[in-house]
């Protein structure tokens, strides 16, 4: 229920997508998606303690952001901390990554999708759909 009173008011406020906040007002999760920020070329992902899903393709780009050389973490995020991000992203089995662009109006990094999150979207698709090419994670 939380998750389609959420869709709804974030459509009724103009926006594509929700961000969920956990008890303490740390970020936990889009709707269907997990959520990840770039800052200072680490990788942030919020730990599932704040109600964040186990996403398979979460932990898909926890082991490909390490073989590609980047730091990738579980660790709090604050609304503050995705304001102020370098980049930002979310994963989903549907969604697979997408560029967060902007928050409440508020341009992420230069309002368009980061290097890193680029990357990542790139090697994605070929783990996924060209094993064979991409980085392998096990």
């Amino acid at each position: 229920m939380n998750s389609i009173l959420g869709k709804i008011e974030a459509n009724v406020a103009g926006f594509d997508e929700a961000i969920c906040l956990d008890k303490n007002g740390h970020i936990s999760e889009g709707i269907a998606e997990n959520i990840f920020i770039v800052k200072n070329g680490k990788i942030i992902t919020p730990p599932t303690s704040t109600g964040a899903l186990v996403g398979i393709t979460r932990d898909v780009i926890m082991k490909l952001a390490e073989k590609l050389g980047y730091k990738a973490v579980e660790a709090n995020i604050t609304p503050t901390d995705l304001f102020t991000a370098d980049e930002a992203f979310f994963t989903g089995t549907a969604a697979e990554v997408v560029p967060i662009v902007e928050v409440n109006k508020r341009k992420i990094g230069d309002g368009k999708p980061g290097p890193i999150t680029k990357r990542l979207m790139q090697e994605f698709e070929k783990v996924v759909r060209n094993p064979k090419e991409g980085t392998p994670i096990y």
